[in-house]
């Protein structure tokens, strides 16, 4: 197989997608919680959870968002990454720091061509799917992230 059609076509898992938005809404209550134990001024407590709810909403609203710009990634022999939109084009996409893969679960933070922030929670295994081995491959190839 030539190396410049060698890529890996990956499905992002809706249940994972699920369990990121459910873990920052928890740990954004978790955190609203923390906040209003603090043992300040009543004004800085409500300043400082109304601050934290809105940047947490607003964290949240945005993975959303990522999310439903994002079916499908593609990432090819030379690190570079596509995202499928949601209306079936393939929009080019950049790997950021702080994306790590393991053996069978990985983290992906790409921007997409408006500079706009996706992240992703995969989960993949060698001996069942030829597109993760291919992406656990590229991904050593490459050195991991920029």
């Amino acid at each position: 197989m030539s190396s410049s059609i060698f890529s890996a076509e990956l499905l992002p898992d809706r249940h994972l997608r699920r369990v990121v938005l459910m873990s920052g809404g928890f740990l954004g209550t978790i955190g609203f919680v923390l906040i209003l134990m603090l043992p300040v001024h009543t004004l800085v407590l409500l300043l400082g959870s109304a601050a934290w709810l809105l940047v947490s909403a607003y964290e949240l609203r945005e993975i959303r968002r990522g999310f439903a710009r994002c079916r499908r990634l593609r990432v090819t022999a030379d690190g570079g990454i596509l995202l499928l939109d949601s209306s079936g084009d393939w929009q080019p996409g950049r790997l950021l720091p702080g994306s790590i893969l393991l053996r069978r679960i990985g983290w992906l933070r790409v921007t997409d061509s408006k500079g706009l922030i996706n992240v992703e929670l995969l989960r993949g295994n060698c001996r069942e799917s030829h597109d993760w081995r291919r992406f656990q491959v590229i991904w050593r190839h490459i050195g991991g992230t920029p």
